[in-house]
């Protein structure tokens, strides 16, 4: 006796004649996956649209804005920054550096120092990230033993004793700061090469988390931040994968520190190690959501733009408002803006593909 095997959809064959049978029955289930589909496919060009307007406004929109607002937008793409170079130990690993401004200042110091000393200004900035690199993976193998507020106590204690330790150190400048070398060419156009500079470290640690998230280190690092035990069960390497991320997040950081020196050309030890300036661009990368790609941006434009206004209206209060934001953040967005949109988009899907699988059926 001869047989057919024939698919779940109803057609006989390998599958493809099935499907196209399922859908012509008003197959729900395939006109789900084709719902889901088109959201995709849409969704992803309104993204690269979203991305190309926005690339081109932040090319165009600064040969017209006053100095005010061109450093307002400089030091909003720096802590964008700053949040997606956290995002990486903090956000993939679920490691929370409230130390992490410690490679600012490392960063921003061996700039300094290494330029005082006749360096040229790439290798300075380079030679920082290199610094704040190799004393994330020195200090990471003790200190990333430990686990939630033991780990982000000990990262405030590592950030305050190199504050105090570069405050007393004379060929640092002590507590009297540094004076950093200064570039000599015309105010505006240094203001503009420092606007695209920021600009460009934002857009590439941005390419660096996109990286990470599709990559081994950031599948090891999800793994590690939902069950460090279980993960290391699977043969993951829960030490290397850590410390690498905490290295990479220092180099980020500290790269970021050393184009500010250059920037303000003057730098002290209660400014570039200020443990308020951390947990700022902590919050923007929590408002954002931690572990995405798009959150750190998002809550860095929200959070700074809204610091700006409110500190130019509240000069003894804004740090007030910063402390109810973090509270409204964590009661209300505990996943940050991001995922909460995402969630509701996914939660939205499938009843819309239901239902137009339900009109079908019934035709």
């Amino acid at each position: 006796m001869r047989m057919t095997a024939r698919t779940p959809t109803g057609g006989p064959g390998n599958g493809t004649a099935g499907t196209a049978t399922g859908l012509r029955r008003g197959n729900p289930a395939g006109e789900m996956v084709i719902g889901r589909h088109d959201r995709r496919v849409a969704g992803r060009v309104v993204v690269w649209l979203v991305l190309g307007v926005a690339l081109a406004a932040a090319l165009a929109v600064p040969w017209g804005l006053s100095g005010y607002w061109l450093r307002i937008l400089t030091s909003t793409f720096m802590f964008a920054a700053l949040a997606q170079s956290l995002n990486l130990i903090a956000g993939f690993g679920g490691r929370a550096d409230f130390g992490n401004v410690l490679y600012f200042g490392l960063g921003a110091y061996t700039t300094g120092f290494a330029m005082q000393h006749g360096v040229p200004l790439p290798l300075a900035v380079a030679a920082g990230a290199a610094v704040a690199a190799v004393v994330a993976a020195t200090v990471g193998v003790p200190i990333l033993r430990l686990k939630g507020h033991y780990f982000a106590i000990a990262t405030i204690g590592l950030m305050e004793g190199t504050r105090e330790l570069v405050t007393n150190v004379a060929a640092l400048g002590g507590g009297a700061g540094m004076n950093i070398p200064l570039v000599r060419i015309e105010p505006r156009v240094f203001s503009l090469v420092m606007y695209f500079v920021m600009f460009g470290l934002m857009l590439a640690y941005t390419g660096v988390a996109a990286l990470v998230a599709r990559g081994s280190l950031g599948y090891g690092l999800r793994a590690l931040k939902a069950d460090e035990e279980a993960a290391a069960a699977m043969g993951v390497n829960t030490m290397l994968y850590k410390v690498a991320a905490w290295a990479l997040s220092a180099a980020c950081t500290a790269l970021v520190g050393g184009v500010y020196a250059i920037w303000q050309s003057f730098i002290e030890p209660r400014i570039v190690f200020d443990v308020v300036m951390g947990t700022e661009y902590f919050m923007m990368m929590l408002l954002g959501g931690p572990g995405t790609v798009a959150g750190p941006l998002v809550g860095a434009f929200a959070l700074h733009i809204l610091s700006v206004l409110v500190w130019s209206r509240f000069l003894h209060g804004h740090l007030a408002v910063f402390g109810v934001a973090m509270v409204l953040i964590v009661l209300f967005l505990p996943g940050g803006v991001v995922p909460t949109l995402r969630g509701l988009r996914w939660r939205r899907a499938p009843a819309w593909a239901v239902a137009r699988g339900a009109e079908g059926g019934g035709g």
